[in-house]
């Protein structure tokens, strides 16, 4: 399969699979573009174009919040997108909390190219969280949530700068932006 068939096979996966899911945010829009915005950064920043890091970068949430799975993405999409995307799919069987503390302690442990999805993955949050906050999350659960992300952060520099420059000034700008952050 061609890179730009691979993406575009990829992209209707993850769209028909994340089908009816709406990000938490006031406007609800499609979950698809999450994913699509992980991608788009993960090139448009990073200047990534390596396809089955984007391929990756599609799928990131399909095993972790449809009902896909690894086998099949494998089937689909080849070994390593599948081991991309199971490098950053936490197990949805633990608690929360559990699944944040074991994303902080993984990060470093994981490939290069997760790391770069990973660090994406999290610009995309901190502005979503920042510009479009879940519904009913406190100013504090918020601040509380963009620390978290920069513990995780922590563990994936040294991997791409343009990403970690990005998301330093997401954050930064973020915490200037949400009361009560000190």
């Amino acid at each position: 399969m061609s890179d730009t068939g691979l993406l575009i096979e990829a992209m209707k996966f993850a769209a028909g699979r994340h089908s009816g899911q709406t990000r938490k945010g006031r406007a609800g829009e499609p979950y698809i573009n999450h994913p699509i915005d992980v991608a788009d950064t993960l090139v448009r920043v990073g200047g990534v174009t390596d396809a089955e890091v984007l391929a990756a970068a599609l799928l990131h949430d399909t095993v972790e919040d449809t009902d896909a799975t690894l086998d099949q993405l494998a089937t689909l999409f080849g070994d390593r997108v599948s081991t991309l995307v199971a490098e950053v799919t936490d197990d949805k069987s633990l608690p929360k909390e559990e699944r944040k503390r074991l994303q902080v302690l993984h990060a470093p442990t994981i490939s290069d190219e997760a790391k770069m999805l990973k660090l994406s993955d999290k610009i995309c949050n901190v502005v979503d969280v920042v510009g479009k906050p879940p519904l009913g999350w406190t100013d504090q659960r918020r601040i509380a949530y963009l620390e978290w992300t920069a513990r995780v952060v922590h563990g994936c520099r040294g991997v791409n700068q343009r990403l970690e420059e990005c998301y330093d000034m997401e954050l930064t700008a973020g915490l200037k932006n949400i009361p009560g952050h000190a």
